[in-house]
């Protein structure tokens, strides 16, 4: 048929006939797979029903593409108005393009399986499932590290068609040696970094969602690319840090095996306060608070100085959030019954008045001992210093 078209038109110039042929054939192809993709889209909604919708509105683009470019690619030999080279050359820039939308669309596919087992995973409830957390991490990471890949052997594929960059592409490969060391030194940083994601993505000493402790701040971990990580700070600051700074320094991850956290409050109080009292009313406070998770809970005498003592108090929570407020919350109810019921438990500076000549405690009280010591002053007459008066006599 499209012999018949080329020789329905032979009156017309050869190149333009082909250059016409094409344009209707790739149209035609394109909006065939429109149509397709959109009769695909009204698949009933079950559950294979959806995910084949789901695929299809993903990769609609790319297929019609693909689809536009293989029915080129069947139609060229027919377009006889174009000169072998040209023909060539066509042919390249066809399997080109081809190849750039197929890797195109295998990250496309890698993308949305993974969003799909992401998703998975978000509606269940995992606030201290370690195993979904972990496996949300590998998936993250994996996923850019596997799109990192298919991009470069897409790219690195589809340029290779061309002679002139496949020679050079062997002349490299000749001199592999000095080209390693070369690109090795240039992007040492980001080699380090895709290094470092693979074996967080084994290893995980950090997970999604973990608390960390870096530069003193609480941060939970938002984010995992191939190359940073995202902190999300308690005050919504984002802490933007390299990869492999977690393989490489010291730090705090109070999430690694449970979210369970045990938190603790110092009390300082008067050597007067009640211990035994005390520990009871603690004790009732931290019963009657619904964040704790009734596993762990203990008031000590852990410190004292020449003041005051301080009383350490320990209470479990189910996470560090809940934990942090558990601790405020022990802290403002602790205070309000100890100045309610205790008060000669309140932290207290305590004087002493003593004698100096015998060092014996004098009583204050006395209004003989708030008196001063005596002042000798000079005898009537004495010389008091320039402009005293005896000056003015002599």
């Amino acid at each position: 048929m499209l012999f018949a078209f080329s020789n329905a038109l032979s009156w017309l110039p050869p190149a333009f006939v082909s250059v016409l042929m094409l344009v209707i054939v790739g149209l035609t192809a394109f909006y065939a797979g429109h149509g397709a993709s959109a009769l695909i889209l009204r698949i009933p909604g079950t559950r294979s029903g959806a995910m084949i919708r789901n695929t299809v509105s993903a990769l609609r683009r790319p297929m019609q593409i693909m689809v536009t470019l293989l029915t080129l690619l069947a139609a060229l030999p027919a377009a006889t108005g174009f000169s072998y080279e040209e023909e060539q050359n066509l042919r390249l820039f066809f399997f080109f393009l081809l190849i750039l939308v197929f890797g195109f669309s295998l990250i496309s596919m890698f993308r949305l399986l993974s969003e799909a087992y992401l998703n998975r995973l978000a509606r269940l409830d995992y606030a201290d499932d370690i195993m979904a957390r972990a496996h949300q991490t590998q998936i993250k990471v994996l996923r850019r590290l596997g799109e990192i890949l298919i991009g470069l052997i897409t790219v690195a594929s589809a340029l290779m068609l061309f002679p002139s960059v496949k020679q050079y592409g062997v002349s490299l490969f000749a001199s592999a040696g000095a080209a390693s060391l070369i690109v090795g030194l240039s992007a040492r940083g980001l080699l380090t970094n895709l290094i470092a994601g693979v074996q967080i993505a084994i290893t995980q000493p950090i997970r999604m969602e973990d608390l960390v402790v870096i530069n003193g701040d609480w941060c939970w971990v938002e984010e995992i690319t191939a190359t940073y990580v995202v902190l999300r700070v308690w005050d919504w600051r984002r802490h933007i840090v390299p990869i492999s700074y977690f393989l490489e320094n010291r730090f705090e991850n109070w999430t690694h095996n449970s979210a369970a956290i045990t938190g603790v409050v110092f009390l300082w109080l008067d050597y007067d306060a009640p211990m035994d009292e005390i520990r009871d009313m603690l004790r009732e406070i931290v019963r009657n608070c619904p964040l704790w998770d009734g596993k762990v809970f203990d008031a000590q005498v852990s410190d004292c100085t020449d003041q005051a003592m301080s009383v350490r108090v320990i209470a479990s929570a189910r996470n560090a959030m809940q934990s942090w407020d558990l601790r405020c919350d022990i802290r403002e109810k602790a205070i309000a019954c100890i100045r309610e019921k205790f008060p000669q438990a309140l932290p207290r500076r305590r004087v002493a008045f003593v004698s100096p000549e015998t060092g014996a405690r004098l009583d204050i009280t006395d209004p003989d001992t708030l008196l001063s010591p005596p002042v000798h002053r000079p005898p009537p007459g004495s010389y008091m210093g320039p402009g005293s008066g005896r000056e003015g006599k002599r």
